[in-house]
């Protein structure tokens, strides 16, 4: 039997993943667990937790798995792509899916065209279609500074554990992405240098939300292939 655990992202909570995780538990047998982690979901509540209360928010998730099933799959988004590598090194984990993974920071060129966007949004009086505004208009003020810190924290934490994946990889990006900048990818696929089979896809139409963006049934079908079977390693791809 089969154990999936899906991990969200930054200040997010598991809507974000939630179609891929959805997708899955209908097109296979696996139990699929998909745990918000510590002070996130659908109201933030950050001050008092820190960088290890999310990666223990996952990591008792899989701990649970493991004791239950024989095939342990991880599938990260942004943050959470930092903790499902930084736990496929710990444990024994048979396959990892990094979606827009935050290994670095912000691409700042891409955020300025999506503001652009907003903007322009805002005069035409459809800020109501823009999916971007939509998605963080509700966290501001609620991200308190400290949180911010922890999150680099992380980052900086789960990194060298990069090095020690030796598990099969899936790496996607959007190349739209103003969150973090998609050449992460390449990063990445740099860095997790044991893998037996790495994947990396970029996708030219997405940008940070790959599991709600316009890309999605793309990426749910691209994730269920790779975790169903592996074949040899491949060259980075364009979707």
């Amino acid at each position: 039997m089969i154990g999936c655990l899906l991990i969200h992202g930054y200040t997010g909570g598991p809507y974000e993943i939630e179609p891929l995780a959805e997708y899955l538990d209908e097109h296979t047998d696996w139990h699929i667990e998909l745990p918000t982690l510590a002070g996130h979901g659908t109201k933030l509540q950050l001050e008092n937790t820190t960088f290890k209360d999310w990666i223990t928010s996952a990591e008792d998730t899989l701990k649970k798995l493991t004791l239950k099933y024989n095939k342990i799959y991880v599938i990260g988004f942004s943050m959470g792509g930092m903790i499902a590598a930084y736990l496929t090194a710990k444990y024994n984990v048979d396959k990892l899916v990094l979606l827009a993974t935050a290994g670095k920071y912000l691409d700042f060129k891409q955020i300025r065209a999506d503001l652009h966007d907003v903007i322009k949004d805002s005069f035409k009086g459809e800020l109501d279609n823009n999916k971007l505004y939509l998605h963080y208009k509700n966290k501001l003020g609620q991200v308190p500074i400290k949180a911010n810190f922890e999150f680099m924290k992380l980052i900086n934490y789960t990194r060298p554990y990069l090095k020690e994946v030796e598990a099969p990889v899936l790496i996607a990006h959007g190349q739209l992405d103003g969150m973090v900048p998609y050449k992460t990818a390449y990063y990445l696929d740099k860095e997790i240098i044991h893998s037996e089979h790495k994947e990396l896809v970029l996708l030219d139409r997405s940008k940070h939300l790959l599991c709600l963006g316009d890309d999605k049934d793309t990426i749910n079908a691209m994730v269920h292939n790779f975790l169903e079977k592996t074949g040899p390693a491949e060259k980075p791809v364009h979707v």
